[in-house]
């Protein structure tokens, strides 16, 4: 909800800037949790936040945030240290404390209300890695500019961002960017002769002054054929294919990239061989778009597929002493809830499907938080999964996954078999006066509850979890612990 200070109270925040990154503490009800511990928390002014990104810079590790417009009640909340009311866009925080996260700068946004505006993706390079940067000490950072494209900062000082160039875009997502190669896979839309609102452009951004678009990239159908009326609905399926929500890349050495398309319906899962991609003809035909595809698996249609999450390579106990598949490749599949109070819509999860042969995907396993553990369904918000965390660190990866799960927090799987995925710990903030309410119409009004809402989770190379709430509660930062923290072998 809003939070308007008055000016006498302002002016003494404006004077003790030092201190305005002191976080907010919860108030009850109290944090739930099981193996995983807070750490610390911040309450990033009040804004709805969507991706956090934590790098490290030198001997500081920085987290970026990116947030979601504001809402009806607080469209433009307060900066308080620039003394300013400014859109959503992107907070920068310096976690090298993880107890004590302080607060460096806030980007502002475009402007609009929830995802119409904002900022809400953001990723971070070392120049180093990208060729073309014109400072190879520094750092900088891809961010969407609500839904009027995409721009590049320099992040070599945090707390001074400086903005480099700008990619004219439609409706934006999630982007992955790879930073040893500069290849981003930027999530676009409505432009001309595509007629959904995301699909893939594909971008080199080695020198991230001067972005160079390589090509187009989407489902057949997606896209206007030519000879064809834009109003026309042409598809494989006699209907234009679910739009994209977001890939993820292994990279030219393993040349594979993961597209989730869908959110809480109509999901796919599309399997992409990155080298014909990048060097295959960029016109849109349908043939175009299908030749580099290797595998697809179209989940029922009551699910979706937010992210797809590669994991590969993964030997399974089970089968140590089978003739064929002791070692498996997989990708796990988490949809995205968006019914307050689990209404209208079918139980968004987490799915593990063995794509050990590519082209024939199988989903072997699921796994939800069982609704009757915490009364989910009545908390208020929404209940069911959003995403899962990214990072291919080693000190989780192939070991242990972090899932968004809205008003049930942050839990944490053990996935080292994915056929038989099991929960080893959780984490469910208190709600804070910043927590906003989330509303469902009964009987002719509106009912309205505060919930806690993570939307998003990052881990970093430290072994800590990062997880940011749509419902405007902040950033939480935690670390696993018990049986949890003995799957991670950490001290």
């Amino acid at each position: 909800m809003g939070h308007r200070l008055p000016a006498s109270v302002l002016a003494a925040l404006l004077a003790a800037a030092p201190a305005l990154a002191q976080s907010q503490q919860p108030s009850q009800p109290a944090a739930e949790s099981r193996n995983m511990r807070l750490l610390g928390h911040h309450d990033l002014q009040g804004r709805s936040a969507y991706q956090p990104t934590v790098h490290r810079q030198g001997d500081r590790w920085i987290l970026y945030v990116g947030h979601h417009g504001g809402n009806a009640a607080e469209p433009k909340p307060l900066n308080p240290m620039t003394g300013q009311r400014e859109f959503n866009g992107t907070s920068i925080l310096d976690v090298t404390d993880p107890a004590n996260p302080r607060y460096l700068a806030h980007i502002p946004g475009e402007e609009g209300l929830d995802e119409e505006g904002g900022a809400q993706m953001v990723r971070v390079c070392d120049n180093r890695q990208l060729r073309g940067a014109a400072n190879p000490a520094g750092f900088t950072m891809l961010r969407t500019q609500g839904n009027a494209g995409h721009q590049l900062f320099d992040v070599t000082d945090p707390a001074q961002p400086r903005l480099l160039a700008r990619i004219p875009a439609g409706h934006t997502h999630k982007n992955w960017w790879e930073c040893d190669t500069g290849i981003a896979f930027l999530v676009s839309g409505n432009q001309p002769p595509w007629r959904v609102r995301r699909m893939t452009q594909v971008f080199d951004l080695s020198d991230p002054a001067k972005p160079r678009h390589i090509r187009d990239f989407g489902l057949p159908g997606q896209q206007v054929p030519e000879g064809q009326a834009a109003t026309q609905q042409h598809g494989e399926h006699g209907a234009i294919p679910t739009e994209l929500h977001g890939g993820i890349s292994t990279g030219p050495e393993g040349n594979r990239i993961y597209f989730g398309y869908g959110t809480n319906s109509g999901g796919l899962v599309q399997i992409v061989d990155r080298q014909k991609l990048i060097e295959g003809p960029a016109a849109p035909t349908d043939e175009n778009l299908r030749a580099p595809e290797v595998g697809r698996l179209a989940m029922m249609p009551w699910v979706g597929a937010h992210t797809a999450y590669p994991l590969l390579r993964m030997p399974v106990a089970e089968f140590a002493h089978d003739g064929r598949g002791a070692v498996r490749d997989f990708v796990m599949i988490v949809n995205e809830a968006l019914r307050n109070e689990c209404r209208d819509e079918a139980r968004q999860m987490v799915w593990f499907a063995d794509i050990t042969v590519e082209s024939h995907p199988m989903v072997v396993a699921n796994w939800t938080v069982p609704e009757a553990s915490g009364h989910f369904c009545s908390r208020g918000g929404r209940f069911g999964a959003h995403s899962s965390n990214e990072s291919t660190a080693p000190v989780f990866h192939r070991k242990l996954a972090f899932i968004a799960f809205f008003n049930a927090g942050v839990r944490t799987l053990d996935i080292r078999n994915p056929y038989q995925p099991r929960e080893v710990g959780f984490y469910i903030p208190a709600i804070t006066d910043r927590t906003a309410e989330r509303c469902v119409p009964v009987d002719g009004q509106s009912r309205c509850k505060r919930a806690i809402q993570t939307n998003n989770v990052e881990t970093d190379e430290r072994g800590l979890i990062y997880i940011v709430d749509r419902a405007n509660t902040g950033v939480h930062i935690l670390e696993v612990t018990g049986e949890a923290r003995e799957i991670a072998a950490l001290p």
